[in-house]
């Protein structure tokens, strides 16, 4: 099969490599029908990671497609079952499952590298498949837009709830989101679900902020540094809001996020961390009674719910893609998002 590879820092190909097949009883394989390139992809492909690149590395982790093969000891599905994957497996048993945490699953990993496929790829053998991947509508395969919509729950719209529910979003309040990425965006698309009355996003990219305008978005800030924070003041009566959706991971992003929050608010930190330097002031956060809390999210916890949003019609996230492209133009999509001429981009196969 064809799967995207990245060998050094801005080369990404795609290459010949084995067809999955299924190893363990508790595998199956899936055909994949749609992937996409994720905003932390881009670290390993500008050469920001710890450990560079090697050659034949496979990159790639939110994917949905058809069940082609299954295994002896798997139970939820059979091949022909349409199914989306969450950016982590997990075995779904483990006492870090069962609470909820899925991705600090004792037996659970992330695709690429070189011990996994790659979610970029024409086929990806899912290790675990009945506690990591959850059924989808069978209709949907034939529907370019739910397809676009539920690909987002494999990891970016489920982010974005995982920080909206970090940040304590609740009906009727005040929400304020740093970072107009594809994350923040569905940030705001989970606060207005979850009830908020007032979504100040923080953003300068009158592409991204229409979005967030159609997702719930009340007000745009696009000043940056003491400017933002002090219009988010502004636009809050001076006291800053209940909830911060924090989507982006530097120190000056998690700063702002301290500084726009009021009294006794909560920060919702999805923001993977880069670029941290000498970190928060914690006295900022002890002296007004600020939460904090978010991470790596869990989306298998939340992939049920928002399925069935996503199916009704109550949530589309689809917007966040703006660049569809084939598997054979991946390495312009990777640079097209690097050179931000790009959102988020969708590999259809």
């Amino acid at each position: 099969m064809r799967a995207t590879v990245i060998n050094s820092p801005y080369e990404i190909r795609v290459e010949e490599v084995p067809d999955p097949v299924v190893r363990h009883p508790t595998d199956v394989v899936v055909r994949v029908l749609r992937a996409c390139i994720c905003g932390s992809d881009l670290w390993p492909y500008r050469g920001e990671v710890a450990k560079k690149p090697q050659p034949g590395q496979r990159i790639g982790h939110e994917f949905l497609g058809v069940v082609t093969e299954a295994g002896s000891g798997v139970t939820r599905f059979k091949a022909g079952d349409l199914v989306v994957a969450p950016f982590m497996y997990s075995d779904g048993t483990c006492d870090f499952c069962r609470e909820g945490v899925q991705t600090s699953c004792v037996h659970g990993g992330g695709w690429g590298g070189f011990d996994h496929d790659g979610g970029q790829g024409e086929a990806v053998r899912v290790p675990y498949a009945d506690g990591t991947l959850v059924k989808l509508p069978a209709e949907a395969a034939s529907d370019d837009r739910m397809l676009a919509s539920l690909l987002t729950l494999s990891d970016v719209m489920g982010t974005g709830h995982h920080a909206a529910v970090g940040a304590g979003v609740r009906a009727g309040g005040t929400v304020a989101v740093v970072g107009d990425g594809a994350v923040g965006l569905c940030g705001v698309l989970a606060a207005k679900r979850l009830g908020a009355e007032q979504i100040i996003i923080m953003g300068r990219h009158a592409v991204r902020t229409d979005i967030a305008r159609s997702f719930g978005a009340t007000h745009i800030v696009s000043q940056r540094g003491q400017e933002a924070v002090e219009a988010v003041r502004e636009l809050t009566k001076g006291e800053g809001a209940h909830s911060v959706i924090e989507a982006v991971g530097t120190e000056q992003s998690m700063s702002t996020a301290v500084r726009i929050a009021r009294p006794g608010g909560s920060i919702g930190y999805v923001g993977a961390p880069h670029g941290s330097g000498d970190g928060i002031d914690l006295r900022h956060l002890f002296d007004r009674n600020i939460g904090v809390r978010g991470g790596l999210a869990p989306v298998r916890q939340y992939l049920p719910e928002l399925l069935e949003d996503v199916v009704n019609g109550t949530i589309d996230p689809s917007p966040v893609f703006d660049l569809t492209i084939g598997l054979d133009q991946v390495a312009d999509g990777y640079k097209a998002m690097n050179d931000r001429t790009a959102l988020k981009v969708l590999i259809a196969f």
